[in-house]
């Protein structure tokens, strides 16, 4: 199984969250320490898996948590799971960096910034706090044939477009096409399924 569920299923003992929220809020020091200690090596993963640099990683898992740290004035958690929102801004942090490296353009690239701010978070990551919610993402995910996992997982954990894809998969690009579409439209498919009417 891909990286992208033990993540998912890592933070979903959202529990005390609120409140560590409200803490954070009141820019309370040993808040931010308890939430390092929670999602701190879920965040560090996350990145050192997209970049592939433990030293790079790191650097990236502390710019991630004063970012956070920095913006939790406007966290609602009405609106998203700290959880998902910090393992976002890890992402997010991840993809920038490659992208600054990589000296790619920003012309056909995803804007992260706005799920960076606490605000806006409206994300899928946001559901998956909830336990029934990642078992149905899970049962979904497993419905997927193996080119159509690893276009959705470069997509998420690489920020690649699908030109990109193709070319790294050596794919023409109306096949890398066609798999994000299938893939898209059966997670889609399974989820509305497992929604109770």
């Amino acid at each position: 199984m891909t990286l992208f569920f033990p993540l998912i299923f890592a933070a979903l003992d959202a529990e005390g969250d609120r409140e560590l929220a409200v803490r954070l809020q009141r820019r309370d020091p040993q808040a931010l320490a308890e939430l390092y200690d929670k999602y701190g090596r879920i965040a560090f993963s996350l990145i050192v898996r997209i970049v592939r640099d433990q030293g790079i990683a790191e650097d990236l898992t502390q710019e991630t948590f004063l970012r956070v740290w920095n913006r939790m004035a406007g966290f609602d958690a009405e609106r998203g799971a700290l959880g998902a929102w910090v393992l976002t801004v890890a992402r997010n942090r991840a993809i920038d960096y490659l992208r600054s490296v990589d000296g790619r353009t920003r012309q056909n690239a995803i804007e992260l910034t706005a799920t960076e701010m606490p605000s806006v978070f409206v994300d899928l990551e946001a559901n998956l706090m909830n336990s029934d919610r990642a078992r149905q993402l899970k049962a979904a995910f497993e419905k997927l044939n193996e080119k159509q996992r690893l276009v959705i997982e470069l997509a998420y954990f690489e920020g690649l477009s699908q030109t990109e894809m193709a070319e790294r998969m050596k794919q023409p690009l109306g096949t890398v096409k066609t798999w994000v579409r299938t893939a898209l439209q059966i997670l889609r498919n399974e989820l509305e399924e497992a929604v109770p009417a």
